[in-house]
């Protein structure tokens, strides 16, 4: 009998037996068909590299993130355009599935591409809950899962296969915390919509304005879902602050300006010093005179001044218009870049474990600036950038006016 390991079209070894004899008695081998070990494996690795590399695609289309998907979207056809869609001589292959902002559908849908569509990573997710959702899809499937949108903090720990590209919550409202206090600014009050990434904004804004000596004269968390922000700056008004700390949802942070101004809190002298979600680049244009002037801190804008900002802005605008790159679309541009960069360093190979261990310690010169994808804690390390709304061309714009370089998240 001769035992033959046979390559099929699925790239997998079967084990084939065939009869043989002359009729003596002869003993029976074990062969390897006529191929060295290093053969077969030359074969196999062979056969895995010129299949797609399939990208398993989950954002909201539909619902009220539906925005973020809508960046994500923009911001992969941005790269492709640029870059082509083979990376390290392997096609990439996008399967998007819309969750709608759900957690239990991001669930879903991540099974569904892991076990169906047998894609070799996990992208996207736009917002915590559906993060959270397909952790448990990556860690058993050994899958690595990039987050492009997701800024809780914690969510990180889920899985060990969960890479994130995006930003986090405590890296930005620690460092605007800090800039507050160097200001001089000695009593704020926050207001921040009542769930998990507000939760985290307050408490790390707090910890550093409070530990520089300031002060926090009221803590106030509005309905994330139909938020009337006017009682609450109401509370803010009779605080008597010198400023209004705020983190809300991108979308939501035009409703809190009018009401702001609607309420003359401009007028008396009350600062508003924003999470960058407050003046999203895509829709700061919409908001009118009345954003002119707000300050907040992030890790990104339109309005960045490098040579690969103008060219990614040049290029997203017209492959998109209408659209302008915010932090969502720049950090799906950054997860293709970690995905392109981690196949060369593997030389096509997209197993789970050789893709995570390549993309971990990746550094690279995005849009936004000099990024590194931290080897520990698989987290972003970047600049944050203090930003004050401003006339552009014509154009409502976020313009830097402070760097604080290389953030790390301070809750891990």
């Amino acid at each position: 009998m001769i035992t033959t390991a046979v390559l099929d079209c699925d790239g997998k070894f079967k084990i084939k037996q065939d009869k043989i004899g002359d009729g003596s008695g002869m003993h029976r081998r074990t062969v390897l068909g006529g191929l060295s070990t290093a053969a077969l494996w030359s074969a196999r690795a062979r056969a895995q590299t010129e299949e797609p590399v399939r990208v398993g695609l989950v954002i909201p289309l539909t619902g009220p993130f539906q925005t973020n998907g809508r960046q994500i979207e923009a911001g992969i056809k941005t790269f492709i355009d640029a870059h082509g869609d083979r990376f390290a001589g392997r096609q990439v292959q996008i399967i998007t599935r819309d969750d709608a902002g759900v957690a239990d559908n991001a669930l879903r849908l991540s099974q569904e591409l892991v076990t169906r569509e047998r894609v070799h990573i996990l992208m996207g997710y736009g917002n915590t809950p559906s993060a959270v959702g397909a952790a448990q899809i990556s860690a058993r499937g050994k899958v690595p899962q990039v987050i492009l949108v997701a800024a809780t903090s914690s969510i990180m720990d889920r899985s060990p296969y969960m890479v994130r590209v995006a930003q986090t919550i405590p890296q930005i409202a620690s460092t605007i915390g800090i800039w507050t206090a160097r200001q001089g600014v000695r009593k704020v009050v926050t207001l921040v919509s009542d769930y998990g990434p507000g939760l985290d904004a307050e408490e790390w804004f707090s910890r550093m304005l409070e530990g520089a000596g300031g002060q926090i004269s009221a803590k106030l968390r509005a309905p994330l879902v139909s938020p009337d922000f006017a009682p609450f700056l109401q509370r803010a008004a009779d605080a008597n602050p010198e400023a209004v700390f705020v983190f809300v949802p991108t979308g939501v942070g035009s409703i809190f300006i009018r009401q702001f101004v609607e309420r003359g809190l401009d007028r008396s002298g009350v600062r508003i010093i924003a999470m960058s979600d407050v003046t999203d680049d895509d829709l700061l244009n919409n908001m009118g005179d009345a954003a002119l002037g707000v300050i907040s801190g992030g890790p990104y804008a339109t309005h960045h001044q490098s040579e690969e900002n103008r060219t990614f802005v040049a290029r997203f605008r017209r492959l998109n218009p209408g659209m302008r790159p915010n932090v969502v679309g720049v950090s799906a541009w950054d997860g293709m870049t970690l995905l392109k960069r981690a196949l060369e360093a593997t030389n096509g190979r997209s197993g789970g474990d050789a893709l995570l261990a390549a993309m971990k310690g990746q550094s690279w010169e995005s849009p936004r600036g000099p990024v590194t994808v931290d080897a520990g804690s698989r987290d972003i390390v970047q600049n944050i950038y203090m930003r004050k709304v401003e006339r552009v061309d014509g154009e409502l714009h976020n313009v830097e006016f402070e760097t604080i370089p290389a953030v790390r998240d301070p809750a891990r």
